[in-house]
């Protein structure tokens, strides 16, 4: 672990935590465009309480930081309707530590699991958090600042460094002639990157789900449809069967349309590794998972891609 006692983690503690002392300090492996560094602050000052905070701060210039912003607010709405999630305690956005927005967050117990000994009771837990994510109703007004879902838009992304294996122009051309997908279903809070990689676990239980910078309003079923494919090549089949048959028990969610929603996961999945699978693959060899390959991947996503066409056949 590399200790920082930075001067400008100093004055974040000076500013939030007047009587507190800073006792150490050190990062956390974020997401690309954000960088997390957890604080170690005794409350109080004869030492008292010790608490974690994790200070989240964009990589970006102000500009390009205004997820941080909208980050906190969505977390102080879903903190007040329960929802397992990091607990947010400031946000800051006057430069004057930092050049960017940065907020504070309460540091949760736990870790993401990518060998759980019990994989369908994770799926199973993943698949009643979601459900209860999904409640919140997209309508609401104080969710009016998060961005709508546009899946033509996301479809027209161009396919960066993609070798043509992966079956993506089927994929387009499908999509492309349901565009825009059938509406069953109200629009609702989704996470919009809701994988094992984004759930900490504390002793077999879910205690928070985290990264929630890609939220948005919309079909309940992309975040569904991602969350299945994910689960399909990490934790294998019958929990993403179980993981569906639960999230559906739990929800009053019209599920007719996953199937195009199943394609645009698997479309999503392309866009983000491009032809670059066996770097994603590596990622699990330092967790214990070097089972998953470039060619455990592939050969995953494309059953779940041709159950997704053959169903869309049938309908």
């Amino acid at each position: 672990m590399v200790v920082d006692r930075s001067p400008d983690f100093e004055q974040v503690v000076q500013k939030f935590f007047p009587h507190g002392r800073l006792l150490r300090a050190w990062p956390l492996e974020g997401g690309v465009s954000v960088e997390m560094t957890v604080l170690e602050i005794a409350e109080a000052p004869s030492g008292g309480q010790t608490n974690r905070w994790i200070l989240r701060r964009t990589k970006g210039p102000r500009r390009e930081s205004r997820s941080i912003e909208d980050e906190f607010r969505l977390l102080e709405i879903m903190h007040t309707v329960g929802l397992a999630s990091p607990v947010p305690l400031a946000l800051d956005w006057s430069g004057e530590i930092f050049a960017v927005p940065y907020m504070l967050m309460a540091y949760v117990e736990g870790q993401a699991d990518f060998v759980p000994a019990q994989p369908v009771d994770y799926a199973m837990q993943m698949a009643e958090e979601l459900a209860r994510i999904h409640a919140v109703d997209g309508r609401r007004p104080d969710l009016s600042f998060l961005p709508g879902l546009d899946e033509e838009r996301a479809m027209q992304q161009p396919l960066a460094h993609v070798n043509g294996s992966l079956d993506e122009g089927r994929i387009r051309e499908t999509l492309a002639a349901a565009t825009p997908f059938p509406r069953q279903n109200a629009p609702a809070l989704l996470h919009g990157d809701y994988w094992p990689g984004n759930i900490l676990w504390q002793a077999g239980r879910l205690a928070a789900v985290i990264d929630w910078e890609d939220a948005e309003l919309g079909d309940p079923l992309a975040d569904l449809a991602i969350s299945r494919l994910d689960l399909l090549w990490i934790y294998g089949r019958e929990a993403m069967q179980a993981f569906t048959r639960q999230y559906l028990a739990k929800t009053a969610i019209d599920p007719r349309s996953l199937p195009y929603w199943d394609l645009y996961a698997a479309l999503r999945l392309v866009r983000l590794a491009g032809a670059d699978l066996k770097g994603w693959a590596a990622f699990f060899e330092p967790y214990g998972r070097k089972d998953i390959t470039e060619q455990s991947i592939r050969i995953f996503y494309r059953s779940f891609v041709a159950e997704a066409l053959e169903k869309l056949e049938s309908m």
